[in-house]
């Protein structure tokens, strides 16, 4: 076996845990649920590893590994949210950040130059505390006493960072959009 796909079998597994993470959310095993989202999150950070210390890359993994941890997370907080453990709204505005973001890429790689998906520090701190109000919320629900101020403190903190990150994301892509239709407009001599 080659392993170097050791990453990308991570990735797909992730992709895997997910229908068997929202069953166990939706039947009240909320313990496994909660075994099912710490395996997902150190096989993603064992893949990122991997990936990085070896140099076992790919195309693949690079549009994958993000679609994975999206998946996760919009699936963990759809069901959450369905269950009545995370609010509403609050699922609405990582969705409507995300999809703007993607769309928002997928526009600009379409009309000025091919997109490579560079994560900020500031998103790569949002997904982080999104993964962590999961957690959190899973922690509880298994049957560890946390309080409910934490959990509330966490979805104002993930609220704040989706509308901060998107407005980031718009500005930052805008600002390579203007860039590069200068650069065509002055012609390759320029």
């Amino acid at each position: 076996m080659n392993l170097a796909i050791l990453p990308n079998l991570l990735t797909v597994g992730r992709m895997l845990a997910v229908p068997p993470l929202v069953i166990l959310l939706l039947t009240g095993h909320y313990g496994w649920a909660l075994a099912v989202a710490i395996v997902a999150g150190l096989s993603d950070l064992l893949d990122g590893w991997l990936a990085r210390r070896y140099g076992w890359t790919s195309r693949f993994g690079s549009l994958a590994d993000p679609a994975a941890d999206k998946i996760m997370m919009v699936s963990s907080y759809l069901t959450l949210a369905w269950l009545e453990y995370l609010p509403w709204w609050l699922f609405g505005l990582v969705i409507l950040r995300d999809l703007v973001i993607v769309i928002g890429g997928w526009i600009y790689h379409l009309k000025f130059e091919r997109l490579e998906a560079q994560p900020t520090q500031l998103s790569r701190f949002n997904t982080f505390c999104q993964v962590f109000l999961m957690w959190y919320v899973l922690v509880y629900l298994a049957g560890f006493p946390l309080p409910p101020e934490g959990q509330t403190g966490l979805e104002l903190l993930v609220a704040v960072l989706a509308g901060v990150t998107l407005v980031h994301y718009t500005w930052l892509w805008s600002m390579k959009a203007v860039a590069v239709s200068r650069e065509r407009r002055a012609g390759p001599d320029a």
